[in-house]
């Protein structure tokens, strides 16, 4: 029946591949079951609720890939999606977190229509490959850079706002351990690198003293279930109008990359280069992200990590079944995740004779944030470095983005300057019409809305 139902002998496979191409991806973006609960917390939410709705919403979206689209791919919410949710939405913007998932669900249905009538690719039209390749490794810089201030690397300064911290401490040497072992890890080739990263930075904290020894105890909440605020949309629509923009075509990107480049290393395309079944990957991709949202928890989106399972041999939908299953299972290792997400912020400055009791230090996940930032620099090689109109706004995408501390401000410095050297330099038909009015619209947000 299963052979039937997802081909998988027509496609080279065989069912013992399918499941320990879907147990391997699980395994190595599993980290997420830790780090998402930890970020989204910072808003005001509840651990065990996105706990809950992480796992949950991950398994459906999971579910609904390997049933519509029968692809051997895996969802759950997207590293860059989810502190664009807390810094920048509810951060900046100022949005409760409530209204934060009304607004992560708008911009789902969004995708999920645009799925539905083919216009996706239109719309990824408009932005020029230079953004888009600098968008994702901005991210990724913005997360290590939380990542080493989460490990005591990096310390709040009165003088610089920020230095290096006391390295000998406790605290950061357990990061740095952790990172330690996910780099050789990685280099080894092992898919388990971040997970292992988090579980031996978990127990050398537990040893050194730098988190509790004690399992805290969690009690699962439905909190953040069916919790969205759709009527505070209305009273600051100019900012939400930008945030359901941004959601969109971060997850648009994500999605886009993460199939093609799967999609390269299994073999799914065509000889014209074309994906069988996109439009039903992006239909599972886009519902996913909508039933994150009513679950309690940001953006959920295809994930890279999914090539480890192909390395390993799934070439069906099998496999994402499989690892939906797994995220699922891992509801039974709350506790651990607890444990990993112990927040040691205000102890630590204390500690230092520093007065900062709102400042969040998780070091045994921050080795994850960091590595992940690390692995997604590597679109930075396909800018052209040589056409400063190009380049130039990519630039400002990175350092305005993590100098700046938003990922808002990143984007709209890239969109900015792109339109305007563009145009500056006679080569205004570079950029699509839309883009300008993009670029027009952000421009007004800073002169009139700041």
């Amino acid at each position: 029946m299963l052979d039937s139902f997802f081909g998988i002998t027509r496609s080279g496979s065989t069912l013992r591949r399918e499941v320990v191409g879907g147990f391997t991806t699980f395994a190595t973006m599993s980290y997420i079951v830790f780090v998402q609960p930890t970020v989204l917390a910072m808003a005001g939410m509840n651990l065990g609720s996105v706990l809950l709705a992480t796992c949950l919403s991950s398994a459906a979206a999971c579910f609904l890939m390997g049933i519509l689209a029968n692809y051997p791919i895996a969802l759950a919410p997207g590293m860059g999606e989810n502190f664009l949710f807390v810094f920048t939405i509810c951060g900046t913007m100022g949005f409760a977190w409530p209204s934060a998932l009304a607004i992560v669900f708008i911009s789902g249905a969004l995708f999920t229509l645009l799925s539905l009538f083919s216009f996706r690719e239109k719309i990824l039209d408009v932005f020029p490959p230079s953004l888009k390749h600098a968008i994702g490794p901005a991210i990724g810089l913005f997360i290590a850079f939380t990542g080493m201030q989460w490990a005591g690397i990096i310390v709040i300064s009165p003088a610089t706002m920020v230095t290096l911290g006391p390295l000998k401490h406790a605290a950061p040497l357990t990061a740095l351990a952790g990172i330690a072992v996910t780099t050789i890890l990685l280099a080894r080739g092992l898919n388990i690198a971040i997970l292992a990263g988090i579980a031996s930075t978990t127990l050398l904290g537990v040893l050194t003293g730098v988190i509790p020894a004690t399992l805290p105890d969690i009690v699962f909440s439905t909190e953040s279930f069916f919790n969205l605020n759709f009527r505070d949309l209305l009273d600051h629509w100019q900012n939400a109008l930008i945030a359901i923009a941004l959601f969109f075509f971060l997850d648009l990107f994500d999605t886009v990359g993460t199939l093609v480049g799967v999609s390269v290393q299994a073999g799914f395309l065509t000889e014209d280069g074309k994906l069988p079944r996109a439009g039903r990957a992006f239909l599972s991709d886009a519902l996913g992200t909508c039933i994150g949202a009513l679950f309690g928890t940001s953006t959920v989106t295809s994930f890279i990590e999914s090539a480890t399972g192909v390395a390993a041999g799934a070439r069906t939908g099998l496999a994402s079944l499989v690892t939906g299953l797994c995220f699922i299972a891992a509801i039974l290792f709350a506790p651990l995740v607890a444990l990993a997400g112990t927040n040691i912020g205000p102890d630590y400055y204390a500690l230092l004779g520093l007065d900062h009791a709102a400042v969040a230090m998780y070091p045994t996940v921050a080795p994850a944030l960091i590595v992940v930032g690390f692995l997604m620099m590597a679109p930075l090689k396909r800018i052209n470095w040589g056409d400063v109109t190009e380049s130039l706004p990519a630039f400002f995408t990175v350092v305005v983005m993590v100098f700046g501390y938003g990922i808002t401000e990143g984007i709209s410095a890239g969109c900015i300057s792109f339109a305007g050297i563009k145009a500056a330099t006679g080569k205004h038909r570079d950029v699509h019409p839309i883009m300008y009015a993009i670029a027009a619209a952000l421009l007004l947000r800073y002169i009139f809305l700041k």
